[in-house]
Parts: structure tokens; C-alpha cells; sequence
């Protein structure tokens, strides 16, 4: 039996969800980085007797595109998985029956699922600095339940059937993409970061808007501060999901 994440975080606050809970199962936890666009996905396999977590953000209520495609290059072979939706404090909508549904295809038995806040990645006054200390004990508490279920019953639990909708709610297209300003070096460390190749080492100041999925990973990782988005469309954006987040939301697990 091996323990392994596979973590879809562009800016890291699902890494830090994901850790918390395979933090708390001991011993040694592998980690496949999923926004690793180098990977042969194809190539990972694993076996009846394994846990994996499988663990992505909710890009407004969806999984990831590119998120769904590496996950489902992924070879189950009957390996009991635990989902993971993390979202900046709107809501997760379809986006676990979404994973249910990859995982599924791709093999996997669903142990359980969990629904988790981490501070919005574009919009930072929401859910910010969270996941936060209360979040990381309800997430190690959650871990200790799921790994009670696995070790009781992996061969004969009932799948887990996460709340959300089919057919799927429409997804939007990137809408927000970075641009670099007077500050960029032309260092390029946000194209060779970039989880969907958006970014030519030819032309650092802008991405192609066709690739970009506004995950912000070149936003967070730029050293000199010198990307951005437009300002005035995360106002405007800020202000439409404003009452959907003015309630903090605490972890949910479906287990």
C-alpha cells in the first residue's frame, strides 16, 4: 500500500488543504504535482490495495480544464481515491460530482469527498488567510474519519456520491489574463511555471489568452511583482460575488 496526492494548486492554497489532511495519515505521503505540465500523466498507475487524494481548486464551480485532462490520463486500477474541491468562499457547485465523475473513469473507487475554503486567488479580501488554524484542525479531523473508513472497510464501503448537478453548469472561458508591466526582468521564471504553457519565453509581457486558464500562478510566482491583472475587472467581479461571500463557509466532507 503507498499513500499519494495529486494536487492540481497553481497558487498553493489547495496544497495547503491537501497537506493537512494527508498530513494527519502518517508516514510517508507521495506527491504528483498536477500543474506540472512536464509530466507524463499517462504513465502514473496504481493498485487496488493504495489511497489517493486527488485534490483541485473550483474555477467558478468546475474543475479545472486542464486539471480534468491530467487527472484523467491517470491509471485507478481500482485504488480507493478521497476528492478534494477547494474554493475561495462562493461556493463549489458541480465541481466534486465533476471529479466524481473523472475519477470514476479513470478507475478510482471514491472513498469520500471534502469541500474546503482557501483565500480566493484572484480576489484576495475573500476567505483571506484561510485555510486558517480552526480550518487545518477540522481538516485533521476530517483525515482521521476517512482514514478510520479506509482501514475498516477498503474493500467493501459504498461508493460516495458527492452533491452537485448533471449535466454540469457551462464553464466560463479564462477572462482575466496577466500581463507583465514596466517591472519584468525577462527572468521567464512565468513561463516555465506556467501549468498550461501559456506563456512564450519570446513574449514574457503577455500570454496567449487561447491557453491561459487565470489559475495567477505567474502572478504569485513573479519575484519582481511585475504581473498583473486588470484592476478594474476584479472590481467589478469582486462586487458580483460579494453576498455569496459574505458568509465564511466551513469544510464539508462526504464520506
Amino acid at each position: 500500500m503507498k499513500c499519494v496526492q495529486l494536487v492540481f494548486s497553481p497558487t498553493g492554497g489547495t496544497k495547503k488543504v491537501s497537506e493537512a489532511i494527508t498530513g494527519a495519515w502518517g508516514g510517508a505521503v507521495e506527491t504528483v504535482d498536477l500543474t506540472n505540465a512536464a509530466l507524463d500523466f499517462s504513465g502514473i498507475e496504481f493498485q487496488k490495495e493504495d489511497l489517493v487524494l486527488i485534490s483541485v481548486p473550483s474555477f467558478g464551480g468546475r474543475v479545472p480544464g486542464l486539471a480534468a485532462e491530467r487527472i484523467g490520463m491517470v491509471h485507478g486500477n481500482g485504488a480507493c481515491c478521497v476528492l478534494v474541491c477547494v474554493y475561495g468562499n462562493r461556493a463549489y457547485e458541480d465541481t466534486l460530482v465533476e471529479l466524481s465523475d473523472i475519477a470514476g473513469k479513470g478507475g478510482f473507487r471514491v472513498l469520500s469527498a471534502v469541500a474546503a475554503v482557501a483565500e480566493h486567488s484572484i480576489m484576495h479580501q475573500y476567505a483571506a488567510g484561510r485555510p486558517d488554524s480552526k480550518d487545518i484542525q477540522q481538516l485533521r479531523d476530517i483525515s482521521g474519519k476517512i482514514l478510520e473508513k479506509f482501514r475498516q472497510a477498503a474493500d467493501t464501503f459504498p461508493l460516495v456520491v458527492p452533491p452537485g448537478n448533471r449535466p454540469y453548469k457551462k464553464s466560463g472561458g479564462a477572462m482575466m489574463v496577466p500581463k507583465a508591466g514596466k517591472k519584468c526582468v525577462g527572468c521567464g521564471l512565468c513561463a516555465s511555471e506556467c501549468p498550461a504553457q501559456a506563456i512564450s519565453r519570446d513574449s514574457l509581457k503577455t500570454a496567449d489568452a487561447k491557453k491561459c486558464i487565470s489559475c495567477m500562478r505567474c502572478v504569485e510566482k513573479c519575484p519582481h511583482g511585475a504581473r498583473s491583472i486588470n484592476q478594474a475587472m476584479v472590481s467589478a467581479a469582486a462586487l458580483v460575488i460579494k453576498k455569496a461571500c459574505s458568509v465564511p463557509k466551513e469544510c464539508e466532507l462526504f464520506l
